[in-house]
């Protein structure tokens, strides 16, 4: 996995919280379901990405 792709996971991972913390700031619970699902799909990457690093080595 190259170093870009975990800053761009880190990135989306960060701004998920972001908008979810923003979300429960404002009491938008869209928004906040939004940053949730933003921080899930950065969760799911990093696995894939681990798995196929395991697989490297």
């Amino acid at each position: 996995m190259g170093v870009d792709d975990r800053i761009e996971n880190a990135a989306e991972d960060l701004g998920g919280k972001a908008k979810e913390a923003h979300g429960k700031m404002t009491g938008d619970d869209r928004e906040v379901a939004e940053g949730k699902t933003d921080q899930a799909k950065a969760d799911l990457k990093n696995a894939a990405e681990d798995v196929k690093d395991a697989f490297k080595h």
